[in-house]
């Protein structure tokens, strides 16, 4: 049986590659197939006693952010909006 970490690491992996296949316009068969491994993948961990439901958030949120940047950013108005 693989370790904890191994298994975390493993999960950062396929996270990162969906999440870079998507960037890329991979087909929606494709990306639909890997989420649901992936899905498959936490479910054994959390049912396995694993992980929490918490620590797969932060990981997930983690990996979404080294790919996408941060989920919340400041903004500047433009011109038009602040003359309106």
């Amino acid at each position: 049986m693989e370790s904890k970490s191994e298994m975390l690491n493993e999960l950062k992996r396929m996270l990162n590659d969906v999440l870079v296949a998507r960037n890329k316009g991979a087909t929606y068969p494709r990306l639909l197939r890997a989420h649901g491994f992936i899905d498959g993948y936490m479910k054994a961990m959390i049912e396995g006693g694993m992980v929490s439901r918490s620590e797969l958030l932060a990981l997930v949120a983690e990996e979404r952010s080294l790919v996408h940047g941060a989920a919340v950013a400041e903004v500047e108005p433009s011109d038009s909006e602040a003359a309106a």
